[in-house]
């Protein structure tokens, strides 16, 4: 094993041995994690920011995900009661969430996503980032309940467990498609062919006036926030 391998497996542990020593420590920085996306995408779905929707959802995807990472290389949490208390009724403004997102980020909200990598031939599947936010904050609210009611073992096990049953996947796939938005966009490349992805439109328009359609709303609502010109500028 090289020297640089050694400190970067050495640094690794300790971490995890810091995030173990301290778990009330641990459960404060996950929860501030945790607060900041939930907060930062409800402020990007009221719709205010348009032109920065794009590039402010991959930044707060990007850091969840390491609380996430954090979450899932830490030793199984153990709440402290055997069955979850319960945490009162769910909010009911995530369908109000999902349907800003949704209207913000058409017609590129829709994105193509192998569910499992492991699994040999795994058909891709449609997704919607507006739906991805959406499950992934109602997961994160949960264990908020619980952590504001002070139960902030159960609040962990939750965070930790739909991690990794369900809002890491999810983050994940949604995180892949934002960066691949940008990526079309600071590249300056083409959308790929999006005939079959609006799988529940059920519109027979014309496929390339769609990817035109997207592409020109990539160049100005996404690219003139990343920098670039807008199309027909100097």
């Amino acid at each position: 094993m090289s020297e640089t391998t050694q400190t970067g497996t050495a640094h690794v542990a300790a971490r995890l041995s810091d995030d173990a020593a301290d778990p009330d420590d641990f459960a404060v920085q996950i929860a501030d994690q945790v607060e900041s996306f939930i907060l930062a995408v409800t402020e990007v779905a009221k719709g205010d920011e348009p032109s920065s929707a794009v590039p402010y959802l991959l930044l707060e995807v990007s850091q969840l995900l390491l609380a996430g990472g954090r979450l899932g290389a830490h030793e199984d949490i153990v709440p402290d009661e055997r069955y979850e208390p319960d945490t009162g009724p769910e909010p009911d403004d995530v369908d109000e969430l999902r349907e800003g997102l949704a209207t913000l980020l058409d017609p590129v909200d829709v994105y193509a996503e192998v569910f499992d990598p492991y699994v040999p031939r795994n058909a891709p599947v449609t997704s919607r980032i507006s739906d991805d936010m959406a499950d992934v904050i109602t997961d994160l609210r949960h264990g908020m309940a619980h952590y504001r009611a002070g139960r902030t073992s159960e609040a962990l096990w939750w965070w930790q467990f739909s991690y990794l049953s369900n809002w890491g996947s999810t983050a994940s796939a949604a995180l892949r498609a934002l960066q691949s938005l940008v990526a079309h966009v600071r590249l300056d490349t083409p959308l790929g062919e999006l005939d079959g992805l609006d799988t529940d439109s059920g519109a027979d328009g014309d496929d390339g006036e769609l990817e035109r359609e997207a592409g020109a709303v990539m160049a100005a609502e996404i690219g003139v926030p990343l920098g670039m010109k807008p199309l027909g500028g100097a």
